[in-house]
């Protein structure tokens, strides 16, 4: 398999269980996303918005339709009297920490085939690949504090 054919596949196989947990938890892939980012610690929408790859007109939306579901709340924005802050509420925090544990525990399952060894080195070159295409924190470690650090 060439490397392009092989990261393709890896995408699909990876996105086919992040969908299962998707659907799982009720969500879209567009709130699971922001629930993960916010766990580390409330955005602005503009940066919210870059971390997601979305339009502002989008990234409004999205916070709008998670916050009527009340899993997202506004707070203001210290530094900024004119901004505000998107951050979780208690009961999206906890779907958060359920969706990342239950979400990364299934996607980690997928190269067990691997020794130990090869699931070391494949840690360690998609943690290259990743660094080096600057990929922005959505699922961070849970072994880090605050959860502020790379997967490894």
């Amino acid at each position: 398999m060439s490397m392009g054919t092989a990261l393709v596949r890896t995408a699909f196989l990876v996105d086919a269980v992040y969908s299962d947990s998707v659907r799982e938890f009720d969500l879209t892939v567009q709130q699971a996303q922001l629930l993960c980012v916010l766990i580390a610690r409330p955005y602005g929408m503009f940066e919210l918005a870059k971390t997601l790859g979305l339009a502002k007109s989008s990234i409004s939306g999205l916070v709008d339709r998670s916050e009527k579901r009340g899993l997202v709340r506004r707070e203001s924005d210290p530094g900024d009297g004119r901004a505000f802050l998107v951050a979780l509420t208690d009961r999206g925090a906890q779907l958060a920490e359920q969706f990342h544990d239950e979400t990364t525990k299934r996607v980690a399952e997928l190269p067990l085939s691997l020794s130990a060894a090869d699931q070391q080195i494949l840690v360690g070159l998609l943690t290259r690949v990743v660094a080096d295409n600057q990929v922005p924190e959505v699922f961070t470690d849970t072994g880090c504090p605050s959860r502020g650090c790379a997967e490894n």
